[in-house]
């Protein structure tokens, strides 16, 4: 996935933490947190994110928003993990950001190992060797994966562990939609970013249950043909587009060019299906290319769009002047 030598080391981190419905963990989890955190030589701060719980998140988090590091985001109903992550990263403040799963399957204890990554790359993707997760979720995962990798040519074990660490560059490059989240790896390699694999420790779940189930893998299908397109056209949607709607006008008017001749030699053509189909390659083909030019319009502005429906979901931010501060 590359090796970058070069890189400065983190100077602050900052911890983002999307939150749906699990209100027993977050207070044992920010006391993990703290402990792993107050070991660091960087200041650091910590982002959780409320996907607009309704089991009593949102007072716990409104509880460990005393802590002068901790920022909650309140968004103002369930957008999903992706819209969450991407609140998450817009208030972001550290060199270096780590996302981790609020359900306490995920170690804090990983965080000092993956900022030394981060000092040779610019993402590191954990990698639950040992899932302590039911055989339903793992074999899916499995095939999940080994697709992926397949098809996108990012050899990774697990595109989708919720431990991840990142280059600030990195998650001010991403955007992220509906439920692309899991391909956040596949999209960071499309735009050239060197990525690294860790393994990291896994723990059961403690409390509640995942919110996730079978259907995921189904929608998650077409999120990669999505990313595949994204990854390869997402600067240039004119170059598949307009290339499929000049291919298909040009064979057109062969076809149209072929059925004139025909015609000046006495043959009937008004019956003939060929007739019908290089009329339609030339209609297809003109729609296609106009497609792609309203792409490319498009494309120059969906960033900006982007940013400004991010702000639009959030409905209030506990602490919101807080910077990281060096407990040391």
């Amino acid at each position: 996935m590359g090796y970058h030598p070069a890189m400065p080391s983190p100077a602050s981190l900052t911890v983002v933490i999307p939150v749906y419905n699990e209100h027993e963990s977050l207070r044992p989890l920010m006391d993990e947190l703290g402990t792993v955190l107050d070991g660091l030589a960087i200041p650091s701060d910590v982002v959780f994110v409320d996907d607009g719980s309704t089991d009593g998140s949102r007072e716990v988090l409104a509880e460990l928003a005393a802590d002068p590091r901790v920022r909650v985001i309140q968004q103002r109903r369930n957008f999903g993990k992706g819209a969450a992550l991407m609140a998450g990263f817009r208030h972001a403040t550290g060199d270096a950001v780590i996302t981790m799963d609020a359900d306490l399957q995920d170690d804090p204890a990983e965080i000092p190992g993956i900022l030394a990554d981060l000092e040779e790359v610019d993402l590191v993707s954990g990698w639950k060797a040992t899932r302590k997760d039911p055989l339903s979720k793992r074999l899916p995962s499995k095939l999940f994966n080994a697709v992926t990798a397949k098809m996108s040519g990012v050899e990774l074990h697990d595109q989708n562990c919720g431990l991840k660490g990142y280059r600030s560059e990195v998650v001010r490059n991403l955007s992220i939609s509906g439920e692309l989240y899991r391909y956040i790896p596949v999209m960071a390699a499309a735009d050239g970013f060197t990525i690294r694999e860790r393994a990291v420790n896994h723990r059961e779940r403690k409390f509640g249950r995942s919110k996730f189930g079978i259907e995921r893998y189904v929608r998650g299908f077409l999120d990669l043909l999505t990313i595949m397109f994204i990854g390869r056209f997402r600067w240039r949607p004119m170059h598949l587009l307009g290339g499929m709607g000049l291919t298909f006008t040009v064979v057109g008017f062969l076809i149209s060019a072929y059925l004139v001749v025909d015609k000046l030699f006495g043959h009937p053509i008004g019956g003939r299906p060929l007739l019908l189909l290089g009329v339609l390659l030339i209609v297809v083909g003109v729609q296609l290319f106009t497609v792609g030019l309203v792409s490319e319009q498009i494309q120059r502005n969906h960033m900006r769009r982007d940013i400004d429906e991010v702000d639009a979901r959030i409905a209030r931010v506990i602490n919101p002047a807080n910077v990281p501060t060096d407990r040391q």
